[in-house]
């Protein structure tokens, strides 16, 4: 079955183009003039993918980002002005998964697209991680510790997902942006730290304060797991 891919865009020209180049790519398309439709037809039509553009009236793209993300993990796209990229920034650190800046090409939005669907539905299932008192399931979205969920995002969930593959190893932050976001794609430091600071909160909240360890000039690892109090 064809993925569904929603856009979301008040210019009627800008959907027409995004709705002739991913139906010919073989999506199922559905649109939205503005920010409200868009988190209606979300919750009614649970698309496969948003295209989103951040200059939205009324209520901007980043606005409908952030309240998608409080029941969503929809993988969503950002269509951004060329000479915004403070928006850009902002719009991953909210948990978009890229971005393709106006005027864009066709050809290029297409394969971003297929991209972010294909590193949001991996293919091979991947086994239960254990380390101390830190359980995660990947492919279920689940993260427990010593047997208690933790709710992560999707970028969150990522991020321990592929420290704790090598626990031992020590990930550089540049590492940990190809690995997860592509190596088509700005993101920077302080967009990671942001989310590591985050894990690392929610996992303490939890009560694993040393689930994550930064080894200075190098990068981070997971740390021992031993289930110590924030």
């Amino acid at each position: 079955m064809a993925a569904t891919i929603l856009i979301v865009d008040d210019d009627p020209q800008i959907r027409d183009v995004l709705r002739i180049a991913l139906g010919q790519g073989g999506f199922r398309v559905t649109q939205a003039a503005d920010g409200v439709a868009a988190l209606v037809q979300v919750a009614r039509d649970m698309p496969d993918l948003v295209v989103l553009d951040i200059g939205l009236p009324e209520m901007d793209g980043l606005e409908v980002c952030r309240r998608l993300r409080r029941t969503s993990m929809v993988p969503i796209l950002f269509l951004t002005a060329q000479d915004d990229p403070v928006d850009r920034i902002v719009g991953l650190e909210l948990g978009a998964d890229d971005y393709v800046t106006k005027p864009f090409s066709p050809r290029e939005l297409l394969a971003r697209v297929r991209a972010i669907l294909k590193r949001s539905q991996p293919e091979v299932p991947v086994a239960l991680l254990r380390r101390g008192v830190l359980s995660v399931d990947p492919d279920r979205h689940m993260c427990l510790v010593t047997g208690a969920p933790v709710a992560l995002t999707a970028r969150e969930m990522e991020l321990l997902g592929r420290l704790m593959a090598r626990p031992d190893h020590v990930m550089a932050r540049p590492q940990l942006v190809d690995a997860i976001w592509g190596s088509n794609i700005h993101v920077s430091d302080r967009t990671v730290d942001s989310h590591l600071r985050n894990l690392r909160a929610k996992l303490a909240a939890a009560g694993c304060a040393d689930a994550i360890e930064t080894v200075h000039g190098v990068g981070v690892r997971m740390g021992r797991c031993s289930g110590s109090g924030p």
